[in-house]
């Protein structure tokens, strides 16, 4: 069967998604782990380091300006990430899913140039995290504090992670059981949410005044 951003949209809402095992391997694998990473919004945690750092604006934030760019960029091998599970088949139905309006990015740039950023999927009041890439400190980690404040300000419910890994776990992301993301799921993808492409600077501060 061949996978269309129409039949991708339908696994997210059932709680499966597609990997890659490598950049250059053709096949896909359905993913549906018995314990999911979620980030509760209402819980981010936002170190103090980094607060001064969005306080001082280090970057300039922007949303849905350079999607193809991100999702490329994620791809990329680094030395931390020798390879990746975003193949050329996952990166086209992205771009498909962006271009309909139900995946987005987050991007951090500096003097006009790409840093970092992040993209997901977004169906109903779900949001579904991607993957997020660097080129200078902090950089995905500003782009997911503005997701998180977007998603708040937006109405989403639900912001699934995937999996919980040590730099997800500062901001206070949890793993709980399939069937407990189930029913969250299921409540979020019939909810109405709007994602939100701007946020102004008093929304930013009252992120920064409203987490811990």
């Amino acid at each position: 069967m061949q996978l269309t951003p129409d039949l991708l949209l339908r696994a997210y809402a059932i709680g499966i998604f597609p990997m890659a095992e490598g950049r250059d391997h053709p096949d896909l694998h359905w993913i549906d782990p018995e314990t999911r990473g979620i980030l509760p919004l209402e819980r981010f945690h936002l170190p103090r380091s980094l607060k001064r750092r969005l306080r001082r604006g280090d970057f300039e934030v922007r949303c849905d300006t350079a999607f193809s760019e991100v999702i490329r960029a994620c791809a990329e091998a680094t030395a931390d990430r020798p390879d990746t599970w975003i193949n050329p088949t996952i990166e086209h139905l992205f771009v498909e899913l962006f271009e309909s309006g139900f995946a987005h990015s987050v991007e951090t740039w500096q003097d006009g140039r790409l840093v970092g950023g992040l993209y997901g999927v977004a169906l109903g009041a779900a949001f579904f995290g991607e993957s997020m890439f660097s080129r200078v400190d902090d950089a995905s980690k500003v782009a997911l504090c503005h997701l998180v404040l977007r998603l708040r300000k937006g109405g989403f419910q639900l912001l699934d992670t995937q999996f919980v890994t040590p730099h997800l776990s500062r901001f206070g992301a949890i793993e709980i059981e399939r069937r407990e993301y189930r029913g969250l799921l299921a409540r979020a993808v019939t909810t109405r949410a709007e994602f939100p492409s701007v946020v102004t600077p008093e929304e930013v501060e009252q992120l920064l005044s409203r987490t811990v």
